[in-house]
């Protein structure tokens, strides 16, 4: 199996996050909110968040 390369992270209250990195086993990233496109990262969010708990 692939390793997934080094994703950066900061949102540190995700239980996937360990010293700012995702150890998720898998990503991902859709659209934030209702958008058919996105322009920018600010519309996209992550979808494999965990909380912390």
């Amino acid at each position: 199996m692939d390793k997934l390369p080094s994703i950066k992270c900061s949102v540190t209250e995700c239980s996937y996050n360990k010293e700012v990195e995702c150890f998720a086993p898998m990503i991902q990233v859709a659209r934030d909110g209702n958008l058919s496109n996105a322009q920018n990262s600010d519309n996209t969010k992550c979808e494999t968040f965990k909380p912390k708990g």
